[in-house]
């Protein structure tokens, strides 16, 4: 091996930094499967493998201190070591082609999962049978909208973010004609009726609500739930102001189904707490569901929705028959059977984005395909010895 003067290139192409990279990483897996009972499979994957370093929040002192290298982080340094390394200590020959095409495959691995951490985005969408929509659902995100709904045949809409409930500066948008200030917010939290709630409950926060159906609410904030079998559902205090001063303060949940609506500046407004949506240039509408089970019990054998999927420009208009392990693909979306009511007739289509599907499938290819040369390739040079 040819070693390189450069300090950078020794770091790299390190065999001590691969090893190191390796141990770092089972240390990780091993602390991220412990940590699962709590965090659940989306907080442990949040916390330690979508992320370059590991936070833990400091007890009593309100702030967070790195404490580990997080997935990104060691993947990243993983990839260039496997990458430095072939460029300048391996030489292509055809007794080490299929080590090379191995590692190859392993960093196309590597890559994939980086596309994929950042880049994938699932979604959620419910149909009822003969309903149609163009859009679907965030598991996790949230938004507040304001409608305009003054144009009968057209809706205009503005989503912000849940993320940005939390900044201090009022937010303005150029479709507003007032600011939206956010009072209060709460990551999760149960609303009930106010007249039901039993005198001296412990845990109600102050209403700050004077508009929509607020007032007769009462808020009790929940802890933030790590349990992929539930959903947190946040609520807020928000209050418009316009120019000539507040326009009033609304509670806001995806609890609340149906939007609060106001009248400002002569056009008539809606507003509502609700799960982030995606639209698309296509529609799916529900035919028919089936939910089939095995003779005499209860066991689930089957469930399968069958879908008519209509793009916006004519295109297109097929129908699709979506069960376990028979997705709809389209235009790079995926729909899988999710979740299915045959009692109430709705299904649930879990909807997935993933630039980097193929990219595994490759890595795989590319790895068998080194290791069988490999293995081919001395196994014939072992056999001609003992020929």
């Amino acid at each position: 091996m040819a070693n390189s003067p450069n300090p950078f290139l020794k770091f790299f192409t390190s065999l001590r930094l691969t090893v190191v990279l390796l141990v770092t990483s089972l240390v990780l897996v091993f602390v991220a499967t412990l940590a699962q009972v709590n965090l659940g499979i989306y907080g442990v994957q949040e916390m330690f493998f979508k992320s370059f370093l590991v936070w833990v929040e400091i007890p009593n002192l309100g702030f967070s201190l790195p404490v580990f290298p997080g997935g990104y982080l060691i993947g990243g340094f993983l990839m260039i070591n496997l990458v430095t390394s072939h460029a300048y200590r391996f030489r292509l020959t055809w007794k080490k082609a299929g080590i090379q095409l191995t590692h190859f495959g392993l960093i196309v691995l590597l890559v994939g999962e980086l596309i994929t951490g950042i880049l994938q985005e699932d979604f959620s969408l419910r149909l009822e049978e003969g309903e149609t929509r163009n859009y679907s659902e965030s598991f996790r995100r949230n938004e507040i909208v304001l409608i305009d709904k003054s144009d009968p045949t057209f809706d205009d809409v503005v989503a912000i973010p849940e993320a940005h409930l939390d900044d201090s500066d009022p937010i303005q948008h150029g479709q507003l004609p007032f600011r939206v200030v956010t009072r209060a917010h709460y990551p999760n939290a149960n609303l009930t009726m106010l007249d039901t709630l039993p005198a001296g409950t412990p845990g109600v926060v102050a209403n700050l609500s004077d508009e929509g159906i607020g007032p007769r609410l009462a808020l009790l904030p929940a802890p933030f739930t790590y349990n992929d079998e539930e959903r947190n559902l946040p609520a807020a205090f928000v209050e418009l102001v316009g120019t000539d001063g507040s326009l009033g303060t609304w509670l806001l949940s995806p609890m609340l189904t149906q939007p609060q609506t106001f009248d400002y500046d002569g056009r008539t407004w809606e507003i509502s707490f609700r799960f982030e949506r995606e639209y698309k240039p296509f529609s799916l509408s529900l035919i028919e569901l089936k939910h089939d089970i095995y003779p005499g019990s209860t066991i689930p054998k089957n469930f399968s929705s069958l879908v008519r999927l209509q793009t916006e420009d004519g295109s297109e208009d097929r129908e699709s028959l979506i069960f376990m392990n028979e997705p709809l693909r389209h235009e790079g979306y995926t729909f899988y059977q999710y979740q299915m009511d045959s009692a109430n007739g709705f299904s649930v289509l879990q909807v997935v984005r993933n630039p980097a599907r193929s990219l595994p499938y490759v890595a795989c290819v590319l790895m068998s395909l080194g290791l069988l040369w490999q293995f081919t390739f001395h196994l014939t040079k072992f056999a001609r010895r003992r020929s």
